[in-house]
């Protein structure tokens, strides 16, 4: 078997890129007009400032917790890849619009689920069975697993280290 050819990823990265100096303009403008409706005075323009300060600030939030969360799951792929526990869904049926079809990924999803149940602390184990919820459409339960995933996968580094 052949080894797959990684893809570039420096065109999606320079996309990101372009988009996080965008939403920062965005947010210096929006900051801008803020401050403007504050310095008028106004009780309106302070109230109506104040609810347009905080709209910049919860969006760096939400930029910057995507961009972390986003690494941290390209580290934990890369981790289960070199662990060779990455889920290979390379032969399974898919459906013309490349998902998986249903009834393989909840074929899938069983057998990754006995061996989450066999050792639910390990970290590649919930990573598997998150991107495994994932392929069965239960998108809620993915997040929820993957975060989970995402802990387990710092107190394990966390432990490397010590």
């Amino acid at each position: 078997m052949a080894a797959k050819k990684k893809a570039d990823a420096r065109p999606i990265v320079a996309l990101i890129a372009f988009l996080v100096v965008a939403l920062c303009v965005y947010f210096v403008l929006l900051s801008r007009t803020a401050i403007g409706l504050i310095s008028d005075g106004g009780v309106v323009g302070i109230g109506l400032g104040v609810g347009v300060i905080v709209l910049p600030l919860l969006g760096v939030w939400m930029v910057v917790s995507t961009l972390r969360s986003g690494i941290e799951h390209q580290r934990m792929v890369a981790a289960a890849q070199d662990l060779g526990r990455d889920l290979d869904v390379d032969d399974l049926p898919r459906r013309p619009s490349g998902r998986i079809e249903k009834d393989a990924a909840l074929e899938l999803f069983e057998q990754v689920k006995v061996e989450w149940e066999a050792d639910p602390s390990d970290w590649v184990s919930t990573y598997r069975i998150a991107r495994a919820y994932d392929y069965a459409g239960d998108r809620s339960r993915a997040r929820e697993m993957m975060r989970r995933a995402a802990e387990q996968y710092r107190a394990a580094k966390a432990e490397q280290r010590s």
